[in-house]
């Protein structure tokens, strides 16, 4: 049924882009009415209404895979009454009766062109925005119309596609016309006005396809973000890699066709006497066409390999490949955009015992390693090399197979030495997606597992100080303060604390972790090294800079409010006061007095007790404060949170760690960790409310810079 479901979308796809695209030739270059006489005008716009129906059966199998797919029915594939469902009750369902009805409309339109006997060039311009409407309304059912910025992605998308049917539809009226065969043996007037809108289109052929590079850029940097390892190990990335392949070839050979054989097809009519056309071309065009015209009277390049009929007969041989070529592409584009894009996919198996990191190689330490620096150097050496002699070539007019053996040689020994000084080991599970959460109850399961079996090795706080460590023949990695999380993926963690790591005298822990305690205890990993970096936090918030996002929690309060954190994103900022009994007594009474006001600040105050007597003892304030003192789920926010308490001053890296008796945390309205204050460590701070409003205020007038903070670790 997949196969179904491609090859439907593939079809309506392709006679769509036909029908664009040959409207617009045909606008663009029916400067004068005698070429519409051409035959080759006449087979193409007989192909019109055909290329409607295939658009409009295409259409009718998307909506019934779709049916099938969406309510998971494999036999709605086939009944009336559940496309109907579809169509009335789904988004997507609304935007297949707008693309059915523009279909409908381009019909009419096409049968009208193909009807009409004395043609105009409005009637193809309305051919175009017709055949453009089903396209645009694509763009809103596509991964750009599901992303979270569509307002921004979707235009985007519908330029895209847009540009890509001015591209690929013209190639049908390109081929008519190099194959045009009476023409170019008669060599009549018919013939000048083929070339002539074949130079007239290659003017904005270079515009166009640069637009389709720039949209694709734009839109395959928002489908794959930093997840680039699924290019290569999913179905979304092998069928991006062959579409680009495809399009450089593609773009090879127009450039081919553009600057050697298009000319030689071009001199084939030299000899023709054109005065009377130059002269209806003088009273008849308008400025732009006047500008069209002059921009392509183009130099007659000399073909060097033979003489004009040999840049013919290659013409027509290429430009049938690129159409096989673009066919293709629009193939694999119809299968990206039935996959799940790259930086949603699912790698579970990383299928490669290597991968390619800048952090966990040169960014941690490889540099310092003059075989590194040699084969680094090395690649730049060949690259440059390769380049100058392509451009040294060039200028001397040297045989371009050999330059382009040679280049191409250079180009593949630099990359050869260069890759492999950023490849590290990897692993079966190094890109799988963390199925537990980032949240304060896997951290705290995990310190309990960290404790139990990793403290004899990496220390109580994972600084690599263990009682073992010294017996062990290499060290135990440093946890806490070196940037071990950023050089590897938490599936190497995983994969670690299942298997172990081969001469260094780290055990595996499979038999004796399940698979969720060994994610809760990669998630406690990351929570001690972001804990870490929060040590550049302080009272003050530093303006538009978040970065850090912090352990989410679900809590239930005294006066029996449950809810998470992630609760108050796009409302309200969240005071977080993890308080110990009596000694907070006074600074919550503070907060409670201000509680009306921190509130017209569009702040919650959510008061965590440190420790079972503290809980306990709270619960008589509890039910005369309108704060929200958690009562259910204040151990596990308090055993993630303890781990953001160091500072600069005192990063409380020896031993077991101090905890503060007190401590504030501010998170703002969009999920991230902006400010601490801790009083034993920070004296002065938000003891003045003042100071803290001030904090408030900053944030309030913040506009969203990041997108939310992510709910797993990676």
């Amino acid at each position: 049924m997949e196969i179904v479901a491609i090859l439907a979308r593939w079809s309506q796809l392709v006679a769509n882009l036909v029908l664009l695209g040959s409207c617009l030739y045909l606008a663009i270059a029916g400067t004068r009415r005698e070429l519409f006489d051409n035959a080759w005008v006449i087979r193409l716009e007989k192909l019109f209404p055909v290329l409607t129906a295939i658009v409009l059966v295409g259409l009718i199998g998307v909506l019934a895979t779709t049916t099938g797919k969406a309510t998971g029915i494999e036999s709605n594939t086939w009944k009336l009454d559940a496309w109907i469902e579809i169509v009335r009750h789904t988004n997507m369902g609304h935007m297949w009766a707008l693309r059915a009805i523009s279909a409908l409309f381009l019909m009419a339109v096409s049968v009208f062109i193909y009807m009409k006997r004395e043609r105009a060039r409005w009637h193809y311009v309305m051919g175009a925005c017709i055949a453009s409407l089903p396209l645009v309304a694509s763009a809103m059912v596509s991964h750009a119309g599901a992303d979270e910025n569509f307002m921004v992605y979707v235009p985007i998308y519908a330029i895209h596609i847009l540009m890509a049917g001015a591209w690929f539809g013209a190639l049908p009226a390109f081929l008519l016309i190099v194959f045009d065969r009476h023409n170019c043996d008669a060599k009549g007037i018919q013939l000048v006005l083929n070339v002539d809108s074949l130079k007239r289109f290659s003017v904005i052929a270079l515009p166009i396809m640069v637009a389709i590079v720039l949209t694709g850029l734009i839109l395959t940097d928002r489908m794959v973000e930093e997840d680039y390892h699924a290019l290569v190990a999913s179905t979304y990335g092998w069928a991006l890699v062959t579409k680009i392949a495809l399009l450089i070839a593609i773009l090879f050979i127009a450039y081919q066709a553009r600057s050697k054989w298009l000319p030689s097809f071009e001199r084939v009519c030299d000899s023709i006497d054109r005065s009377s056309l130059d002269k209806e071309e003088k009273i008849n065009q308008s400025f732009f066409s006047k500008w069209v015209h002059k921009t392509t009277q183009i130099e007659n390049y000399g073909y060097v390999e033979g003489t004009s009929d040999s840049g013919v007969v290659r013409l027509r041989k290429w430009v049938r490949v690129e159409f096989v070529l673009a066919l293709l592409l629009v193939l694999f584009a119809t299968i990206l955009s039935n996959s799940v894009p790259a930086k949603h996919a699912m790698v579970e198996n990383w299928p490669y015992p290597f991968r390619f990191t800048i952090d966990g190689s040169i960014g941690a330490g490889a540099w310092n390693d003059p075989t590194v620096q040699f084969f680094l150097g090395l690649g730049v050496v060949l690259l440059v090399a390769a380049f100058g002699l392509f451009w040294l070539g060039k200028k001397k007019d040297w045989n371009f197979r050999k330059r382009a053996l040679v280049t191409s040689v250079l180009v593949v020994s630099g990359i050869a030495a260069i890759l492999p000084q950023f490849a590290v080991v990897a692993y079966p599970e190094t890109y799988r997606n963390t199925p537990v959460p980032f949240d304060a109850i896997s951290i705290s399961n995990g310190s309990v597992h960290f404790s139990e079996f990793c403290t004899s090795c990496h220390g109580p706080q994972g600084k690599g100080n263990g009682i073992l460590a010294k017996t062990l023949s290499m060290p135990p990695a440093d946890l806490l303060t070196e940037p071990h999380t950023a050089r590897h993926t938490a599936g190497d963690f995983f994969h670690w604390l299942g298997y172990g790591i081969e001469n260094t005298g780290m055990p595996g822990f499979i038999n004796s972790l399940s698979e969720e305690d060994r994610w809760d205890t990669v998630n406690y990993i990351h929570a001690m090294s972001r804990g870490y970096q929060a040590r550049l936090l302080g009272p003050a918030v530093i303006p538009n800079k978040p970065s850090m996002g912090p352990p989410v929690f679900q809590f239930t309060a005294y006066d029996g409010t449950t809810g998470t954190l992630k609760d108050f994103r796009q409302t309200a900022n969240v005071l977080l006061v993890f308080f110990s009994w009596p000694n907070s007594l006074d600074r919550l009474k503070e907060l409670s007095e201000s509680y009306e006001k921190l509130r017209s600040l569009k702040t919650v105050v959510l008061a965590v007790p440190l420790d079972g007597y503290s809980e306990a003892a709270v619960a008589g304030f509890a039910a005369d404060t309108p704060l929200e003192v958690v009562r259910d789920g204040w151990f596990e926010v308090k055993n993630s949170y303890i781990l953001y308490r160091r500072t600069l001053k005192y990063p409380d890296i020896l031993g077991s760690g101090n905890i503060p008796d007190h401590m504030e945390f501010l998170v703002d309205r969009f999920g991230y960790l902006r400010a601490r204050w801790i009083p034993s460590l920070d004296q002065s701070g938000w003891s003045d409310l003042n100071l803290l409003t001030s904090q408030l205020l900053q944030l309030n007038q913040e506009k969203e810079i990041l997108p939310p903070p992510r709910d797993h670790v990676h």
